[in-house]
C-alpha cells in the first residue's frame, strides 16, 4: 500500500519527523493541510469527541476502527492509529491488527497498560501488565499483519529503567519502533542518559505548548533529539485542544452577548472551509458524471 511506503520513506530519512494527533476526520484533513507529512490518531481525543468521555477504554475496538476509517478515506498522508491495549488479550491483539490494517492504516501502536487503560497524562496511577504478557501482544501484532510494511509500535508507560527494558524487550519481540510518554523520564539529561540503552529509534509524545507539568519546558533542540534516537516526535494534544478551546470561546461569548461581535479568537472564513472539507472536488465530479445537474453545488 502507498501510505505504508510513504511512511517507510519519511522514517527512513536523516531526520525527525514531526507528526501530531487527529479524532476525527476533519481534524486528519486539517493536519495534512497544514503540510505535516503523516499523523498518529489519539484515543484520549476519539474518546473525547465521540462518546464524550475520558480516555478509559470506554469505547470499543469498533468503534474506534470507525472513526480511524474515515480518517485513512479523508487524507492522503499516512495514518498510525493509537490502538490502546489491542482491546484484550494477544488473541485479540489479532483481529484488532488486521482491522487496522485492512481500513488502511499505515501502522498501529500498542501500550502495555492494564485493562481499562487510563490516560497517563491525567492520572497519576496506571498499573502495568507483566512484561511477558506485553511481549506476547507485540508477537502477535507482528504475526498477524499481511502486509510487513505496516509498522508496529510498542509503547510503554513505565519510567526510567523499566520503561526502557520494557521497550528493548517489544523491540526484540518484533516492534520495529517504541513510544515513550512524557512522563517517562523526569528530566532532558536522563531522556539523554537512557536513550543510548534503547536498541530501536522512538517515539517521543511531546507536550509542548499545553500546559502540563512535564520536563519539556527545559530548553531543547531537535537536533539533540535526533542525536538522542527520537525518529518521531509527536504532539498529541495540539489539534483537539486548540479545537476546544476555540468552541469554548466562541459559544460562550455567544451565550453572554447574544452576537458575535468583539470575539476576537481566529476564525475560518466559509469559503476557505468549503474548500477544506472538499466541495469544489464534490463539484467538479458532479459536472463530469451529472452534467443536467445544473451546477448544484456551486456557490
Amino acid at each position: 500500500m502507498k501510505v505504508r511506503k510513504a511512511l517507510r520513506a519519511l522514517l527512513e530519512k536523516d531526520e525527525v519527523l514531526i507528526t501530531t494527533c487527529a479524532y476525527d476526520a476533519l481534524s486528519a484533513k486539517i493536519i495534512e493541510q497544514a503540510g505535516i507529512p503523516a499523523l498518529i490518531t489519539t484515543g484520549f481525543g476519539i474518546s473525547a469527541s465521540h462518546i464524550g468521555q475520558p480516555d478509559a477504554e470506554l469505547y470499543t475496538m469498533t468503534e474506534n476502527l470507525n472513526v480511524v476509517k474515515n480518517m485513512v478515506l479523508a487524507v492522503n498522508i499516512p495514518v498510525i492509529a493509537d490502538l490502546d491495549t489491542g482491546y484484550g488479550n494477544a488473541i485479540n491483539v489479532i483481529r484488532t491488527i488486521k482491522e487496522f490494517e485492512r481500513a488502511g492504516c499505515a501502522g498501529g501502536i500498542l501500550e502495555d497498560q492494564l485493562a481499562p487503560k487510563r490516560c497517563p497524562a491525567c492520572v497519576d496511577a496506571f498499573p502495568l501488565i507483566p512484561v511477558e504478557e506485553a511481549v506476547g501482544k507485540i508477537k502477535a501484532a507482528v504475526d498477524a499483519r499481511e502486509d510487513p510494511d505496516f509498522l508496529i509500535v510498542g509503547r510503554t508507560d513505565a519510567q526510567g529503567k523499566e520503561a526502557v527494558d520494557r521497550a528493548n524487550a517489544y523491540i526484540e519481540a518484533g516492534a520495529e519502533m517504541v513510544l515513550f510518554i512524557s512522563k517517562a523520564f523526569p528530566s532532558l539529561r536522563e531522556l539523554k542518559k537512557r536513550s543510548k540503552e534503547v536498541k530501536a529509534p522512538f517515539i517521543l509524545n511531546f507536550f509542548e505548548g499545553v500546559d502540563y507539568p512535564t520536563w519539556f519546558q527545559e530548553e531543547w533542540k531537535i537536533e539533540d533529539l535526533k542525536e538522542m534516537g527520537v525518529k518521531i516526535l509527536d504532539y498529541p494534544f495540539i489539534p483537539m485542544l486548540a479545537a476546544a478551546h476555540a468552541m469554548q470561546a466562541a459559544v460562550t461569548h455567544l451565550a453572554r452577548h447574544k452576537s458575535l461581535k468583539g470575539l476576537e479568537i481566529p476564525r475560518l472564513s466559509h469559503e476557505k472551509f468549503v474548500d477544506l472539507v472538499g466541495f469544489p472536488r464534490v463539484k467538479a465530479l458532479q459536472e463530469k458524471y451529472m452534467p443536467s445537474s445544473g451546477g448544484i453545488l456551486g456557490r
